[in-house]
């Protein structure tokens, strides 16, 4: 997938109420480029999920990230 090769930036988490469907919405792309596109929280993963061209972690939408105090 060439879009893990680009920088994102978060927007927003979206729900649709009458469908169910989530994604998020993030913007970047290259270097200097803001396009907006958006994702299925499923296939969002950290950077620590990555072991070389390998996925060896959950994606976020299984194993959040945040920290709890």
């Amino acid at each position: 997938m060439k879009e893990r090769r680009h920088s994102w930036v978060f927007v927003a988490h979206v729900t649709n109420t009458q469908t169910s469907e989530e994604w998020v919405e993030v913007r970047g792309g290259h270097s200097g480029e803001a396009k907006g596109r958006s994702f299925r929280p499923e296939v969002i993963f950290p950077a620590t999920a990555k072991k070389g061209s390998r996925i060896v972690g959950q994606s976020l939408a299984s194993a959040p990230q945040f920290q709890l105090f």
